[in-house]
């Protein structure tokens, strides 16, 4: 089950694509501006999210402390309980309010990562593991399933094909074959691009050939990698020389345009962290400690597991465009009746302070 995320990829991020590369035909262009749109359409959704987090931040304590009162004062009057914890969330509103527009849109956020991800950007490939078995246990070939439908771009003139990857597991005894092979929706094999079939692990248990044909030699797993190329895989935008390259480094060197994406993306999820702390005067100093250490989790994640440099150039782009409507989304007057809350709470910081524009005589005059 995806979650509608197939439906939206295929009816929905792709044809947007289309649309933009006949306008500018270029596919790193077309990742930024698919990127803004969906983010732009997305906008009413963050920022609520946003809205709600910057609220609470500012509620919590006194959230808290009304809170624990009711809870204390109506522990035996579940009803109660209940009417009033109603009425703090409908004077302060509900913390989990702000993860409903998150949850929402993770469907067209992971299809817009689905498109990035595979063709026309990346390869698309299909993962197989095939268990060699002994002649005494296996006296035949089984292999079963299809791959689901994926779109496949043709050429430059955005001609695109659905195809089917067969079979998605298959057990082989010792010194029998197995065929591997790209099928295209209507049953027809698939060769208007070249396919690689090639043997990720277990490459002393089996070989293939060159048309998809596994002949088992010994005992164990194999993993069968089939892959049909991305025609913009190779292509450049900016300083990023491979739009499909994966990995920081490979058999051609350091991937520097990989690198810097990762380490501009840790300093732009620093900034964006460290913005929302200052404007939250209730985190702790745990909290603090999270927030330094969480860049450098996430963009060592980007090393560990590589993602193809399309998809890096736009969780860079959601990150700077997540700043500007944080930025733009905290500049906004609070509520009333929370802007109250911050009046009450500085004037406790203050404590009995004079103000700028009174003399002693006036304050004594004052509390008099």
């Amino acid at each position: 089950m995806d979650f509608g995320v197939g439906f939206l990829t295929n009816n929905v991020m792709l044809p947007i694509l289309d649309f933009l590369y006949r306008i500018v035909p270029n596919y790193g262009v077309g990742i930024v501006l698919l990127t803004l749109i969906v983010k732009g359409l997305l906008w009413p959704l963050g920022a609520g999210s946003i809205r709600n987090m910057r609220k609470m931040q500012v509620v919590q304590p006194e959230m808290q402390r009304r809170t624990k009162e009711i809870q204390e004062k109506y522990k035996n009057d579940p009803e109660r309980l209940r009417q009033e914890m109603s009425g703090i969330y409908k004077e302060y509103g509900n913390p989990f309010a702000g993860c409903l527009p998150l949850v929402v849109q993770m469907p067209i956020l992971f299809a817009l990562f689905a498109t990035l991800r595979g063709s026309p950007f990346g390869d698309t490939v299909q993962m197989t593991n095939v268990q060699i078995k002994p002649t005494t246990e296996l006296s035949q070939v089984q292999a079963e399933g299809k791959s689901g439908s994926h779109t496949i771009y043709l050429n430059e003139q955005r001609e695109r094909a659905q195809v089917v990857f067969e079979p998605t597991s298959a057990k082989v005894p010792v010194g029998q074959s197995l065929q591997f092979k790209v099928e295209s929706s209507g049953g027809q094999p698939f060769t208007a691009l070249p396919v690689r079939y090639e043997i990720a692990s277990g490459a002393d248990k089996a070989r293939i050939s060159a048309d998809g044909l596994l002949t088992a030699s010994a005992v164990g797993d194999v993993n069968v990698h089939t892959t049909v190329p991305g025609i913009a895989a190779e292509k450049g935008f900016l300083f990023i020389e491979q739009l499909g390259r994966t990995g920081i480094s490979g058999k051609d060197g350091i991937h520097w345009d990989v690198m810097i994406m990762i380490v501009l993306f840790g300093i732009s999820l620093y900034f964006s962290q460290n913005y929302t702390a200052s404007k939250n005067p209730n985190m702790t100093d745990q909290q603090k400690q999270i927030n330094k250490i969480t860049p450098f989790v996430f963009s060592g994640m980007f090393v560990f597991f590589p993602l193809p440099a399309g998809v890096l150039l736009y969780i860079l782009l959601s990150n700077l465009f997540q700043i500007l409507q944080t930025y733009i989304l905290y500049r906004e007057p609070l509520p009333e009746n929370i802007q109250r809350i911050v009046d009450q709470s500085r004037r406790k910081e203050e404590g009995d302070k004079p103000l700028p524009f009174e003399n002693n005589k006036t304050r004594r005059k004052k509390k008099a």
